[in-house]
């Protein structure tokens, strides 16, 4: 089952602590984390369910491409990583 975790940075404002999750899509694995912290949920997807702009999304240390499409697969040794992304310069 796939790995799901949360940056120290997203967890200063919701404690969500890395998770195992029955899932077969990035979609679904961040459902089933967001069930132990649902205000994880807004900080992380806005209110049309896509990835915020400021939020990275990583799968086995790919970032993903698409912030709408969550239905990428994934494996149970699969390792998803939601930071907070940086912009500016």
């Amino acid at each position: 089952m796939p790995t799901v975790s949360f940056a120290p940075q997203l967890q200063r404002h919701v404690s969500c602590p890395t998770q195992i999750v029955s899932a077969a899509s990035l979609g679904e694995a961040l459902t089933a984390a967001f069930l132990a912290a649902p205000l994880m949920q807004s900080y992380v997807l806005d209110d049309q369910g896509h990835v915020r702009k400021h939020v990275a999304v990583f799968v086995n240390n790919e970032m993903i491409a698409s912030r709408r499409d969550l239905s990428l697969a994934v494996g149970e040794k699969d390792s998803i990583i939601v930071i907070q992304a940086l912009s500016g310069g």
